[in-house]
């Protein structure tokens, strides 16, 4: 692998290999799905996804999972809900901890006061600022009304 790969993928593709040598059918599928998403990227896009591309595809796929959670639940199909909850619980393994409340409000003063945002027209400056931070590691929709909120919004 190049110096311009990434470790995240470098630790999904070994935990591919071992997901096949011990016949865990669920996780295999589950991480060639992760492995389809970047590749896809990578085509689309003509680059190498770095770790901080890959937060935001894995980032894409919880999300999207989730939403599918509450359409089957709506649906009564608990069993497609379950499966995937069960995607969802693997492709988190590659996502950093979750921030608590408190870490995210600290990092949300601190962006306030480092952008000098004072209204929602500096919205988008301080979700920008934001994003990099918290990839992975916090719902940005929840963020984003947070940011609203202390924005008078």
């Amino acid at each position: 692998m190049s110096a311009a790969e990434s470790t995240i993928r470098e630790r999904i593709t070994e935990d591919m290999k071992s997901a096949m040598r011990a016949g865990e059918k669920e996780r295999l599928g589950t991480i060639r799905l992760i492995l389809a998403a970047i590749k896809q990227v990578e085509v689309d896009t003509r680059q190498v996804p770095d770790d901080t591309a890959i937060l935001a595809i894995l980032d894409k796929m919880v999300k999207q999972r989730r939403e599918s959670i509450t359409q089957y639940e709506k649906a009564g199909r608990d069993e497609l809900a379950a499966k995937e909850q069960a995607e969802i619980d693997i492709i988190q393994t590659y996502l950093p901890e979750p921030l608590s409340d408190e870490e995210i409000d600290t990092l949300i003063e601190a962006t306030l006061a480092d952008t000098g945002a004072s209204s929602l027209r500096d919205m988008g400056k301080v979700m920008g600022a934001l994003k990099p931070r918290l990839q992975g590691r916090a719902d940005m929709g929840a963020v984003s009304a947070r940011i609203k909120q202390r924005l008078g919004g």
